[in-house]
């Protein structure tokens, strides 16, 4: 298997579903939250598979809340710099039940295909 077509894959593949999983991390979250605490919820609830570097994270952040979809607050940090909290907007909320039915017709509609092609 060519190890650099899996990973340019896998790459393409992240790119299109790391804002609805940073969105429906921040909406699942009572709290708001920052950055390093939606990457670490990230590594636990989709079993490191969605885990990349911290500092790739917060672009995909500005750009969800440039588009009205989260909101975010800076406070002062007892153990180190300043820290950027966000939480999810009504839009957001909405966003995240659009995108979600999004990614169910496409994924089904993916492993039909696959299934197919596999059999």
């Amino acid at each position: 298997m060519d190890e650099a077509l899996l990973r340019k894959f896998h790459k393409e593949l992240s790119a299109g579903t790391v804002s609805l999983a940073l969105l429906a991390v921040v909406a699942a979250s009572v709290e708001p939250m920052y950055g390093y605490q939606i990457a670490k919820r990230l590594e636990q609830t989709g079993d490191g598979v969605l885990a990349g570097k911290q500092s790739a994270l917060y672009p995909v952040l500005r750009n969800l809340e440039g588009a009205g979809l989260l909101d975010s607050f800076v406070e002062p940090s007892v153990s180190g710099p300043p820290r950027r909290y966000y939480r999810a907007t009504p839009a957001g909320r909405d966003a995240l039940v659009d995108w979600t039915a999004a990614w169910r017709a496409t994924r089904d509609s993916l492993d039909a295909v696959l299934k197919e092609a596999t059999a």
